[in-house]
């Protein structure tokens, strides 16, 4: 069975179907049972009542030619397209789960610096079984991201299912970078108990995940594949990456790859350079320095390819990412575009118009736009719910565009995730590339990190959330993930409190993470974005152990070895904390109970508006104190307080109100007011202030109102409204936080009293 979309038959060997691309599109779309008639566009509507009619082929054709160039009348239909219907309003704010897939069920101890998977064991998707799943899901995850699993280069012997070797000069680790697909048809042959039967042991997986109620997210990494990218699974009609390449130019539009050729005239032959392996520190060398019949400091490519990071040296930097090989989107090099242009009116246009807009430019855009929508059509096929795009903002925005309007035609309720990291390119990525989500990880995650090392005033968290207000729901919240440094690791706050390079000592060390609950409450409730929660952070997994090619700090990406906090809590299958210590118990139940308050599903609040309480509850004096903190980066916070004012509040305690808007018809309505103390030492008596603005929107008179903290189970405390404005005493210890409740039944709203 052939997984080519239709729009894609210029590439396959059937000329009947290259004739009628958009109509064989339709379709396939009409017989979807995911595709929903209210998002059909009206140059949709029309191809599709074409194809519906008995016509003959050039009458269809004609007619189809007909539809394509009404765009004046099709966009001015398009423009009226209906909004979401009610049933297609998000009713739950999304939990993902980063599940490193070759980890997470590896129940083996050992941990040896570049063991092997015989010594060091490897994780399966068996492994992730009902029981495993029961525990995710009673965390309070939504949807589950399974990191690795579209086959990538390692060192490892599979010939006998027709796998090539791959080369240990090009291959970071023993186990190999997830990052470095080979073969985008199948799936990492370690991850399989049977390695043949790899991709029905996934599909399986998919099912079982979905039968928990469940959402799959797989990784796509657009940017780069592995050196030898080499797909023995690929369906009919596919071609390989780089396989219809013209290598003896540096660039064509066509080509999957950019080569180092030497072009004395653009567009002509020259001088090609073969690759050559980096020059590699000790700690580096293949394999630790073992012995392998194929490493030989000499890796057969030619010509040399761009390196995955743009490197165009024929022998790339050790620092460089020479795992990978970079892929060409109709980028020249010297950086103009080769495809056509996305008009900037677009970023205000719905995804089905964006797919019309590339219905019109079929013909004109590059191979590898082609083979990735082939890629994402077959894992929709195979019943994954959505994607997380590595490094998208290294690929044009029109690109994006294309390729997830095709997504969204085959699944609307595609789940949809970029790691963008310039915060000038976010709204581009969301509002013309169509992106769902983006990492908030420039502003929030920095900020907040900050907070916690003592190196910045929590008045930067309502900064960064000004900054994004009106493209908030897009932002992903996260605290961990597998880029970043453990929270449990004495290395994660280090290099901030001391401003210097994290001493490699500390790397090996592990410190208490409940440090960084305030941050992990904010995070997950300040927004009405999806919270990402890395597997162990939530049992605070401390990553000390030197693993090989990985290092401390982070839990290896590279290597095989285990996961020891999540190991615990596994319990050799059981998935209940069997071998938790009581910390790892404690925190994990923290997440659990946050996490479901985060979803929305009991505290509704957290899926309406914002309203920053920080400034009403930060004097002058506290202001500027917090300026000169944050502009000078070098002096801590330790020998730079802030004197609290008359409401306690200082430069390490943030407060917000969450709430929803009262309409006509609101019978009762939810109010939260969340207050963390990110202090690791004192404790907060505060007098909090709700702003009279504030008050004014919820419709609240004179009073007292009592209030619930749905987090922590503080002593109950009361709102208290004299003159319009809000009142709230509250002592908070180290670390602590509340989610405060307030629930007011129409009624109540006019004579100054509420329920909890």
């Amino acid at each position: 069975m052939s997984f080519l979309s239709p729009i894609d038959s210029r590439v396959t060997q059937s000329q009947q179907a290259a004739k009628f691309p958009i109509v064989a599109l339709l379709t396939k779309a009409s017989k979807s049972p995911q595709r929903r008639q209210s998002r059909h566009s009206s140059l949709n509507l029309c191809l599709q009542s074409l194809f519906n009619a008995s016509l003959s082929s050039a009458a269809l054709l004609t007619a189809s030619l007909f539809c394509l160039s009404a765009n004046a009348s099709a966009q001015a239909l398009d423009n009226e397209l209906q909004p979401k219907s009610e049933s297609e309003v998000m009713t739950l704010k999304p939990v993902l789960y980063q599940i490193f897939t070759r980890l997470y069920g590896n129940k083996n101890p050992t941990n040896k610096p570049w063991g092997t998977i015989a010594y060091n064991g490897v994780g399966k998707f068996n492994d992730i079984d009902d029981v495993a799943l029961n525990s995710i899901k009673d965390l309070g995850v939504t949807h589950v991201w399974y990191t690795g699993v579209p086959h990538h280069a390692l060192i490892g012997d599979y010939s006998e299912i027709g796998v090539s070797a791959d080369d240990p000069d090009v291959v970071k680790g023993r186990a190999g970078s997830p990052y470095a697909v080979k073969d985008y048809y199948n799936v990492n042959p370690d991850l399989a108990v049977n390695p043949a039967k790899r991709l029905a042991e996934f599909e399986a997986l998919i099912a079982r995940t979905h039968q928990h109620g469940l959402k799959v997210i797989i990784d796509i990494v657009p940017n780069h594949v592995a050196r030898h990218y080499q797909s023995v699974s690929k369906p009919q009609g596919v071609r390989d990456f780089g396989e219809d390449d013209d290598t003896s130019l540096e660039y064509a539009k066509n080509n999957n790859f950019y080569y180092v050729v030497d072009n004395s005239v653009k567009g002509t032959k020259g001088q090609a350079h073969a690759f050559e392996v980096p020059s590699l520190p000790a700690e580096l060398k293949p394999l630790g320095g073992e012995t392998h019949p194929l490493s030989d400091g000499k890796f057969d490519e030619f010509p040399a390819k761009w390196t995955g990071n743009g490197s165009r040296l024929a022998k790339p930097d050790a620092n460089d990412w020479y795992e990978t090989v970079k892929i060409n989107y109709g980028v020249r090099p010297d950086g103009t575009y080769d495809f056509p242009r996305l008009p900037a009116k677009f970023a205000t246009f719905t995804e089905a118009q964006h797919y019309a807009f590339w219905q019109r430019h079929l013909a004109e855009i590059p191979s590898s736009w082609i083979k990735f929508n082939q890629i994402a059509q077959y894992w929709l096929e195979k019943g994954v719910d959505g994607f997380r795009y590595d490094m998208a903002e290294m690929v044009p925005v029109e690109f994006w565009s294309y390729l997830n309007s095709q997504i969204k035609y085959t699944n609307p309720d595609a789940f949809i995730l970029a790691e963008v990291y310039n915060p000038k390119l976010y709204r581009d990525y969301i509002q013309l590339g169509k992106m769902d989500y983006l990492y908030d990880k420039v502003d929030l995650y920095d900020t907040l990190k900050a907070v916690m090392a003592g190196k910045t005033s929590t008045a930067n968290i309502a900064a960064d959330q000004a900054k994004v207000h009106d493209i908030e729901s897009h932002m992903l919240h996260f605290l961990e993930n597998h880029d970043e440094q453990r929270i449990g690791n004495a290395a994660f706050l280090a290099s901030l409190q001391t401003n210097k390079p994290t001493n490699s000592s500390l790397e090996t060390q592990a410190v208490n993470p409940n440090y960084a609950l305030p941050a992990m409450v904010v995070s997950a409730t300040i927004g009405t974005s999806p919270t990402l929660v890395y597997f162990g952070q939530e049992v605070g997994e401390a990553a000390i152990d030197n693993p090989g090619f990985g290092h401390a700090s982070r839990t290896s990406i590279f290597d095989y070895v285990g996961v020891p906090a999540h190991q615990r809590w596994m319990n050799n299958g059981k998935f209940d904390g069997g071998q938790s210590t009581a910390l790892e118990t404690s925190l994990r139940a923290y997440y659990q109970k946050l996490l479901k308050l985060s979803t929305g599903q009991t505290a509704p609040a957290l899926l309406g508006q914002y309203y920053s309480l920080d400034a009403a509850n930060r004097s002058k004096k506290n202001a500027t104190q917090s300026h000169i903190i944050e502009s000078n980066s070098a002096q801590s916070m330790s020998t730079q307080k802030s004197t609290a004012n008359e409401t306690g509040y200082d430069d390490s305690t943030f407060a917000f109100a969450r709430f929803e808007v009262i309409s006509p018809t609101s019978k009762q309505t939810q109010k939260l007011i969340v207050v963390s103390n990110f202090s690791q030492t004192e404790s907060k008596a505060l007098q909090l202030k709700l702003p009279k603005e504030l008050i004014r929107q919820w419709q609240l008179k004179d009073g007292v109102y009592p209030l619930k903290d749905l987090l922590e189970d503080h002593q109950t405390s009361q709102l208290l409204l004299e003159q319009g404005e809000g009142k709230i005493a509250l002592t908070l210890a180290p670390l602590s936080s509340a989610i405060l409740s307030l629930t007011v039944v129409a009624d109540e709203r006019k004579s100054g009293s509420a329920s909890t």
